[in-house]
């Protein structure tokens, strides 16, 4: 009895061009063969998959291109892709793969090297669309952006049109809310050659409401007539033009964002609350809090850069301070970096076979690395020592160790604890949830009587530590505290309370309207320790604010020291003195000097970072010092000659005698020289090498006396720098390696 069968090739062939497709088009396809049910003459999956793209070729040509997704998620499963080797996996797309692995492995096929929805593709248009693409699977230059431009073609063989991937393409374009953009990292292997890169993924928020819909699509492009459908088989070929399959999407996204997907709408938070419940902190704090009691009640807390820790405790210094909170959903793009999601550990522990606990995360936040895969199971002692951190310096201490963008599992010990493991086995427990959230900066303000605007800033992150960097966070409260008491200050003064980096660049890249008036700032951090005060250079290292807070320091902290930018520590500073924003900066922490054997200080980026190694009274003499600091700024004017020429000093009664006094004249005649309105009082003051408040005073009298007037000073504009301390060398102290 003949076998019976369910299409033939020329079926295929006229279904193909009935769906709208012929000579020299441009067409993604997705495939799900098994769904049409057998051909004719076709025995194994091989032969059906040469006849389909026999079919393709009759029907697009010589000048056709097709391709098709031979996506791996690579980088999402932390594996590594090799654009030629990696096959197209089973699991959800078992349907697709044959057909996918014989057109991959074909002579002359091109891949993408993208490591998480690589495409392959044949014809005369492979190599443009697929090659040197971006880093996004779905963003601008990606190849669905490709296909869209070149006035491509969706096809679906034995598929929904809502499950071609072109929808997710579209959905990033507009920022959907059931989406956000996730980085991966990982390594691409490409004809031998090896490079780590990051991928950007529009990943959806876990939960069946994200699920794509599977007909609203198909239904609202056949209405709009521009889906066209041939059956063969048991199902059918679908097709529609990119271009206005684009228009359709957009068109009722904005109607209803939630159109492509499952649904029902819901706000994305409040889905994903429900999946990981938050964590809850009890912070006793009183009302005006000390420093000590502001350190005391948070340091414990595990602070993890989004995580429900740190937003605990900025809710409790917003009790302290006027505090607006800025946030910035996970997956927004900010300039160059991606606002990553938010991390919930439950617990994490190592024991042995038998049970007995080595340590856990109820001990100390720091025994997980920060940002880690959850993982549960016995592992051998070898691959337990590639994801155990410890601190060679440090051998009691478990270190800090945080993977924000790399996706692995580890955990953190004593090095002590470490080299005691004998045993062949143990048993990982990491319970760990990534979830949809905000990143949260808090802003206090103290008005001035200008929008000239000076920053200052400290990171809240690190869990279950002080000086890194509780400090900077505590000492910039308090000195806003005393800022909010004044009245009549020139400047406005905003102090950022941000996670590290990501939530500077966050709250600059929403802020770009004001970074025209911010004309300078100070990154406080470490500043308990019992080591005199380093300050950091802004990147010039030459404007006013540089100069007005070196004469404060070397007032306030005669051991204090200055260092050019990037040579002292390295933290958020940067990100304002950055190409496109350059901000002039400084930074003022209590570090060791870069030579010295624990730099920046014994303890960082550890458990050994408490209370312990932390001074009250350091504390107090850093907010002492800032308050200087900007006291000077405050007082810091521009003295303009009045008179050309050298003054006639008796004329005006500020005459000191050469032979009674030849200091103080020569002093007098240096200030006098130096004032022809390109100096500030702060830099007159560096380079006479007297204090600032010495140069005040005497800059004050000339101003009584009518010698001079006084004009403000615009902060971050570098002055002239051609005249030098008369009878020595100037020297740029920018320039400067610390001494």
């Amino acid at each position: 009895m003949p076998q019976s069968f369910d299409y033939t090739r020329d079926e295929l062939v006229h279904a193909l061009r009935a769906s709208g497709l012929g000579p020299g088009d441009i067409v993604f396809a997705h495939i799900g063969l098994d769904v049409l049910g057998r051909a004719e003459g076709c025995l194994t999956e091989e032969d059906a998959s040469a006849m389909l793209l026999g079919a393709f070729e009759d029907v697009l040509g010589s000048t056709g291109t097709l391709l098709v997704p031979t996506y791996t998620f690579s980088f999402c499963r932390q594996e590594s892709f090799d654009v030629q080797r990696t096959a197209t996996p089973g699991g959800p797309w078992s349907t697709f793969a044959p057909f996918l692995e014989y057109f991959r492995l074909l002579p002359d096929t091109v891949r993408s090297a993208d490591p998480i929805h690589s495409v392959a593709g044949r014809g005369p248009m492979a190599a443009s669309l697929l090659r040197d693409i971006p880093p996004t699977c779905f963003g601008p230059g990606s190849v669905f952006d490709r296909l869209h431009a070149a006035g491509g073609k969706v096809c679906t063989v034995g598929v929904g049109l809502s499950e071609a991937s072109f929808q997710h393409f579209v959905e990033e374009s507009v920022g959907v809310p059931f989406r956000f953009k996730k980085l991966f990292t990982g390594l691409i292997r490409d004809n031998g050659q090896e490079r780590k890169t990051g991928w950007v993924f529009n990943v959806r928020i876990l939960g069946d409401e994200s699920e794509p819909h599977l007909t609203h699509l198909e239904i609202a492009a056949k209405t709009a007539g521009i889906l066209r459908v041939a059956g063969v088989g048991r199902d059918a070929i679908r097709t529609a033009e990119c271009q206005p399959l684009r228009e359709l999407i957009l068109r009722n996204l904005a109607r209803d964002p939630w159109f492509t997907a499952r649904g029902p709408a819901a706000d994305p938070i409040a889905l994903e609350t429900q999946r990981v419940p938050p964590r809850r902190f009890d912070i006793d704090m009183p009302a005006s809090a000390t420093i000590p009691q502001m350190i005391d009640a948070l340091w414990r807390v595990p602070r993890d850069i989004i995580s429900d820790g740190y937003d605990a405790a900025l809710q409790a210094l917003a009790t302290q301070v006027p505090m607006t909170v800025h946030e910035y959903p996970t997956g927004s793009e900010c300039w160059s970096w991606i606002v990553p999601e938010k991390w919930t550990c439950h617990e994490a522990y190592l024991e042995t076979l038998d049970g007995r606990r080595l340590f856990s995360y109820s001990d100390h936040p720091l025994h997980v690395v920060s940002y880690s895969l959850p993982y549960l199971g016995v592992v051998s002692r070898d691959e337990l020592l590639r994801h155990l951190h410890v601190d060679e310096k440090q051998p009691e201490a478990v270190p800090f160790i945080f993977k924000y963008y790399e996706r692995d599992w580890g955990l953190c010990c004593s090095k002590t604890l470490r080299d005691s493991l004998t045993d062949a086995e143990y048993r990982v427990v990491i319970d760990t949830s990534f979830s949809y959230g905000t990143l949260k900066a808090g802003e206090v303000i103290a008005r001035g009587t200008s929008d000239d605007t000076i920053v200052l800033c400290a990171h809240l992150c690190h869990p279950g530590m002080v000086n890194d960097d509780l400090t900077g966070v505590v000492v910039g409260v308090d000195v806003m505290r005393a800022l909010l008491a004044r009245r009549n200050l020139r400047y406005t003064y905003r102090f950022v309370i941000i996670p590290e980096t990501i939530g500077t660049v966050a709250y600059l890249s929403r802020n770009e309207d004001l970074i025209p008036h911010l004309k300078g700032g100070l990154f406080l951090e470490m500043l308990g320790l019992d080591h005199p005060h380093a300050l950091q250079l802004s990147f010039t290292g030459t404007t006013d604010v540089d100069d007005c807070f070196t004469a404060a320091l070397r007032a306030g902290d005669p051991k204090g020291w200055t260092g050019a930018f990037r040579t002292v520590i390295g933290n958020d500073e940067r990100q304002y003195n950055a190409p496109g924003v350059r901000v002039p900066m400084l930074s003022l922490s209590r570090v060791l000097r870069p030579d010295a054997p624990d730099w920046p200080y014994r303890g960082y980026h550890s458990s050994n970072d408490t209370p312990a190694i932390t001074s009250n009274a350091r504390l107090a003499e850093s907010r002492d010092l800032v308050l200087r600091m900007i006291d000077a700024l405050e007082a810091n004017v521009v003295p303009v000659n009045v008179y050309k020429g050298e003054v006639f000093c008796s004329r005006f009664g500020v005459h000191i005698d050469f032979y009674t006094n030849p200091e103080g004249n020569k002093a007098l005649f240096d200030i006098l020289f130096l004032v022809d309105g390109t100096r500030s009082i702060a830099r007159i003051a560096t380079e006479c090498g007297i204090s600032f408040e010495a140069a005040r005073a005497t800059i004050d009298e000339l101003h009584r006396r009518g010698v001079v007037r006084l004009d403000a000073p615009d902060a971050n504009v570098e002055p002239a720098r051609k005249a030098t301390r008369v009878g020595t060398e100037h020297r740029n102290p920018a320039r400067r390696q610390p001494a």
